[in-house]
């Protein structure tokens, strides 16, 4: 039974039509999995046996009849961040313990229409915050690649827990999220590939909202095709999310032609930064010649407001934050704390205190700041207007060139707690990924190779707005060519 979990996406949806084995015993093999190596790596925060098992039954019941929607019978991990009917729906937070919602959000709705089984709910940052996953309330996820000297590392975050699920086979395929790199960074940590949408692609309607103009939800898969097969089931107009698209979902597994002749890829100059891993710009070079000898044509690009993304997104996150999380005062749901005779002022004093953990606070109190009287026109103000600049930034590399080629993060996996002192540090892991996130482009990180330690690296691939059909082509080619097949040992 364990060699059902190392099956692809793809082969488990065709196994599962041609009969091959059942959606029961592909479920029961990933929760026998789970409970071996979840104690380890803590990357489930709540497992659902009930649930896996009524749906993998239903889904069994459909295929015998020769029916069943796209993943039919296939297993999935859900980021907590995803409210989900009846399971706990927390934001990996202790302001919202014991949360049991009583809806579903578009997503994990459109998911289980498509006849996907729910494993269990993956650790994350609380309420996304974080590029690590050391923020959680439930405890740090880790990643189950090593160092070789046996150093434990971060599986990146804040999608830490949906990322780490996959590297470790304890599911095909997971949802994350991602505000400024949450899906693509974990991806490149773990060795797995994930892709950020245009923002409005999938629903954000019953997400716990961090950042809403940013926050956009994707799929974490072993390889690009299993990427593109979970992404095809997400997207779609919602009516119930004002921010999401009116548009027709493209056929992307149709998408996946192997030939990428005469497509024009573009190499920004501003992400070559002083001091950058040598490894990782090796890597991007060699990626670049992959794609070349593939048939597509290398051309230069700039992005000349990249300096300014970072500071940019450190303003306007923080800002919606503070105004998304205001809602958590111990009034209507979640956690309460008052002693008799407290005031109101005081429960939501107490209560917001012994809620938030230490990163949340400081980007509630930074959000606070910048949209203060005084502060609103020198900060956010001037934010928004530097990141309509990076988007013009885009727009105009788009003219020489269909997609562009970047490293994913700055550095492999690092250890846990090398960077937990040190906010800046930390916030620095989001600098090629921040961009993307900015403009609402669609981005995708793939492994390409490892670093000297014998640690994935990644490469990030950015699409034009709703273009998910050429990022993806493009991935897909530069897969084959790297041929990157190695995983993590001894977790």
């Amino acid at each position: 039974m364990s060699e059902l979990t190392t099956l692809t996406l793809a082969a488990m949806r065709d196994g599962l039509r041609a009969k091959s084995f059942t959606a029961r015993e592909l479920a029961d093999a990933h929760l026998a999995a789970i409970e071996k190596h979840n104690a380890t790596l803590n990357a489930y925060t709540e497992i659902t046996p009930e649930i896996a098992r009524r749906q993998a039954d239903a889904a069994d019941a459909k295929l015998a009849k020769g029916e069943g929607g796209a993943l039919e019978g296939v297993p999935v991990g859900v980021k907590d961040l995803f409210c989900t009917k009846g399971a706990l729906s927390t934001a990996a937070s202790k302001i919202l313990k014991d949360f049991r919602p009583e809806y579903e959000s578009t997503i994990t709705t459109k998911l289980f229409d498509a006849g996907a089984v729910m494993l269990g709910k993956t650790n994350m940052d609380e309420f996304a915050m974080g590029s690590s996953n050391e923020t959680s309330a439930y405890g740090a996820c880790k990643n189950p690649w090593k160092r070789a000297d046996g150093t434990e590392l971060v599986p990146g975050g804040s999608s830490g827990g949906s990322a780490s699920a996959v590297a470790a086979n304890l599911a095909p395929f997971s949802l994350g999220t991602d505000t400024g790199g949450s899906i693509r960074q974990p991806a490149a940590f773990c060795g797995i590939v994930g892709i950020k949408p245009t923002y409005g692609r999938c629903s954000r309607w019953g997400i716990v909202a961090f950042a809403s103009s940013l926050d956009q939800a994707g799929p974490f898969a072993r390889n690009v095709t299993d990427v593109t097969i979970a992404l095809q089931a997400m997207m779609g107009h919602d009516a119930k999310d004002s921010t999401s698209a009116p548009m027709a979902v493209p056929n992307l597994e149709a998408a996946l032609t192997g030939d990428i002749r005469g497509l024009r890829v573009g190499i920004p100059k501003e992400y070559r930064m002083d001091g950058m891993n040598p490894e990782i710009a090796a890597l991007w070079d060699k990626g670049a010649q992959m794609l070349k000898d593939a048939g597509a044509s290398i051309v230069d690009v700039s992005l000349p407001h990249t300096q300014y993304a970072l500071p940019t997104y450190y303003v306007i996150a923080p800002a919606e934050c503070s105004s998304n999380l205001a809602r958590y005062d111990g009034v209507r749901f979640g956690l309460r704390v008052m002693d008799e005779g407290d005031s109101l002022n005081d429960m939501y004093e107490k209560t917001r205190a012994a809620g938030f953990g230490h990163e949340v606070k400081r980007r509630i109190m930074i959000g606070t700041y910048v949209l203060s009287a005084g502060y609103y026109d020198a900060y956010y103000k001037k934010a928004q207007r530097v990141r309509t600049l990076i988007a013009d930034d885009f727009k105009k590399a788009y003219e020489r060139c269909d997609v562009i080629l970047t490293p994913t993060a700055p550095s492999a996996a690092f250890g846990f707690g090398e960077n937990q002192d040190d906010p800046i540090a930390m916030y620095l892991n989001d600098v090629f990924t921040v961009p993307t996130s900015l403009a609402g482009l669609p981005g995708l990180s793939l492994p390409v190779g490892l670093d000297s330690q014998g640690l994935p690296l990644g490469l990030q691939l950015i699409g034009r707005a709703f273009d998910e059909e050429t990022l993806l082509r493009v991935a897909h080619v530069l897969e084959r060519a790297a041929g990157f097949n190695a995983s993590p040992k001894g977790y």
